[in-house]
């Protein structure tokens, strides 16, 4: 199959070699020439340094011509500019692929909706589930979930990604997979916050299980069905961002909780992780939803607001007794 990826950072390219070494057809675009001319040598030394990869694929600046014959289209480009990519792809015949975790402040909206605004929803799909680009391009084994309306285009998905160390499984709640591969970035930055602030294990354990009952609660009333948070794209994910040191997200929270302002984070890293506009945009969800999310409203507040770290997780643990839910 003839296929594009949209995007030649981290997991765009791991994915594109997931694909390629599946016998496709893969152009890949990427508005940075230099990107592009280290791809053409087997290289992305921004994104994935020290990776060896393959040089077979179509490296292609131009967008039109990028996409032109695509059966398959995977955009895997950040969720502040996927409505513009979208709106490019209106009309497209092919299969649309999001890989992007993060939901719209204005709308509310997951990276399908945006795409089903311009494609018909049997086109349309996601993939999503516990999976570091980095381990992914070096062949380790990893298990991820692609979702659509349409049972058919998750079969379809299947057979183009799954190889032996690269296992698909399948959903039709396409809104839970991608729920949770947003949410659980907000929940990785409260993790870090743990970790820096000197916390234990114990901590972070009730932590993220107290953060999966959040992520169900706003998720659910979204439109997501339960059972697809305790999968791949939910718990899995989960675990593996705010657990892992290798996780941006984490490591953003962690930073926050030694002390460093937000201010002093962004100028070593201007593009900080993709939890930080998804904490905006789940803030203002919640609110819309009326579900309580006291772990993301904290979040929030050490972001946006400037909290202390302390005073935040103080205020979490002093809130009114409950039962477990």
């Amino acid at each position: 199959m003839k296929i594009t990826v949209l995007g030649a950072g981290a997991w765009g390219t791991a994915l594109a070699k997931i694909l390629l070494e599946n016998d496709h057809a893969v152009t890949v675009w990427n508005t940075t020439a230099g990107v592009l001319e280290e791809l053409r040598h087997g290289r992305n030394e921004r994104y994935l340094p020290g990776v060896s990869l393959p040089t077979s694929w179509l490296p292609e600046p131009d967008f039109v011509r990028a996409i032109a014959g695509a059966e398959c289209v995977v955009l895997a480009v950040p969720s502040h500019a996927f409505r513009a990519m979208a709106a490019k792809l209106e009309g497209h015949p092919g299969i649309l692929v999001s890989v992007t975790k993060g939901i719209e402040f204005e709308t509310g909206e997951t990276m399908s909706r945006i795409l089903a605004e311009r494609a018909p929803a049997e086109r349309v799909a996601a993939l999503s589930g516990p999976s570091f680009a980095r381990e992914v391009a070096r062949g380790i084994p990893t298990a991820v979930v692609c979702a659509s309306a349409s049972d058919a285009t998750t079969r379809t998905l299947q057979g183009l990604f799954h190889r032996p160390e690269f296992r698909v499984y399948r959903s039709t709640d396409i809104l839970g997979v991608e729920y949770g591969g947003a949410l659980k970035n907000v929940i990785a930055i409260a993790a870090g916050v743990s970790d820096g602030l000197g916390y234990g294990d114990n901590t972070k354990a009730g932590l993220v299980t107290r953060a999966l009952s959040e992520i169900r609660r706003l998720g659910v009333a979204c439109g997501a069905q339960l059972e697809t948070f305790n999968g791949l794209s939910g718990l899995g994910d989960l675990m593996l961002t705010c657990f892992s040191p290798q996780s941006r997200n984490r490591q953003l929270g962690e930073r926050l909780g030694r002390g460093e302002s937000l201010e002093a984070i962004q100028a070593s890293h201007p593009k900080l992780a993709e939890g930080y506009p998804t904490t905006r945009s789940v803030h203002r969800l919640s609110r819309q939803k009326n579900v309580a999310t006291p772990i993301m409203d904290e979040v929030h507040a050490m972001l946006y607001g400037a909290k202390d770290s302390r005073q935040a997780v103080q205020d979490l643990i002093s809130r009114a007794f409950k039962a477990e839910d």
